[in-house]
């Protein structure tokens, strides 16, 4: 019998994780609450990667980058959000963009545009903020996994429309 998590349980945790770490642990430092939260993402993702490649496959490791991104995008991704990455494109030079149209994590969100909302220099508003804190979590386990797979990276994320999201790992030489 498979062991699984709730959808609403896992999506209520990284909630209350980010409310925790930018409002009660790091209240007055969000680059350090945001950089706490990618850690723990990538604890997370190196012990699912380690579980789901221990117990599921029996190949050994990937010969180059492209294949483990695959890998990410197709079996790791399903196994997390129960469908694939809907996008990878490369610069065949280190740099992968992997585009969810319909990141699970992020469709019951929404961004307030209106101008109480923005911040007095016309940039990013509160809402798109809070929003992209939420992102550091699943960039981390992207990390963690990779690493896992011996691929040292840096992973950020853009929301250009919710809920679609763009996963950018830039591979280090």
């Amino acid at each position: 019998m498979g062991r699984e998590v709730s959808e609403s349980c896992v999506e209520s945790l990284l909630i209350e994780m980010v409310s925790s770490y930018c409002n009660r642990f790091y209240a007055n430092k969000p680059d350090l609450a945001a950089r706490r939260i990618e850690a723990i993402g990538y604890q997370v993702g190196h012990q699912l990667s380690e579980r789901y490649i221990l117990y599921t496959m029996e190949r050994p490791r990937f010969s180059d980058h492209l294949e483990a991104i695959k890998f990410i995008c197709k079996d790791f991704w399903s196994e997390l959000f129960k469908k694939q990455i809907d996008n990878l494109k490369t610069n065949h030079r280190g740099t992968f963009v992997l585009q969810d149209n319909r990141f699970r994590w992020l469709t019951r969100m929404s961004l307030d545009t209106s101008p109480e909302n923005t911040s007095q220099d016309g940039s990013e508003n509160k809402a798109a903020q809070i929003t992209s804190l939420h992102l550091y979590f699943p960039c981390g386990i992207i990390r963690g996994a990779l690493s896992n797979l011996g691929i040292p990276c840096a992973v950020s994320a853009d929301i250009s429309n919710l809920p679609a999201c763009s996963f950018v790992v830039r591979i280090k030489a």
